[in-house]
């Protein structure tokens, strides 16, 4: 799997952030090359039971699902979380191939690229951050970024400690 570069082909704000969204997005696909269904379930450390590779994933697809459809658009949140289990989305991922969950991610990165060039980044969300203040678009963009970037790190503690592999 060949990651897309961080460096954007023009300099404007649209470009680079669209661009390092990307490139977190395919690190989380690259970190998860060649990592077996069986070991894509492991939760290997202690204090972190959905901590699964396969649970990140789903976990970053539901969370640009969040942001986009139910924030930016205005949509019902129809994610698998509850009340009672608001972290199902890391739940239910041992129950499907990694492959399948990666595929997932990128079909609806691909839908989200095509939201995000349809709108200004001043572009107000139809619904506000769970503190109740207003986001808009760019906000979205930067806080994908970190998150994806943020459980990046937690995918390269897991695959060493899975299966030795580093520096992905």
């Amino acid at each position: 799997m060949t990651r897309t570069d961080d460096m954007p082909t023009a300099w404007d704000e649209r470009t680079q952030l669209t661009t390092f969204l990307d490139y977190v997005r395919d690190t989380v696909r690259a970190k998860c090359e060649d990592l077996s269904d069986p070991d894509a379930r492991k939760a290997p450390l202690p204090g972190s039971p959905l901590m699964t590779p396969s649970g990140l994933v789903n976990h970053l697809r539901w969370v640009e699902y969040y942001w986009f459809q139910v924030v930016f658009l205005g949509e019902e949140d129809e994610g698998p979380w509850t009340d009672e289990d608001p972290d199902r989305e890391m739940r239910v991922a041992v129950d499907f191939p990694l492959a399948r969950l990666l595929d997932e991610y990128a079909e609806q990165a691909e839908r989200y690229r095509e939201l995000v060039a349809g709108h200004d980044l001043d572009t107000k969300a139809k619904r506000a951050s769970r503190d109740g203040r207003p986001v808009d678009l760019r906000w979205i963009l930067l806080h994908l970024i970190e998150e994806t970037a943020r459980h990046n790190g937690h995918l390269d503690i897991l695959r060493e400690v899975i299966d030795g592999t580093t520096g992905v």
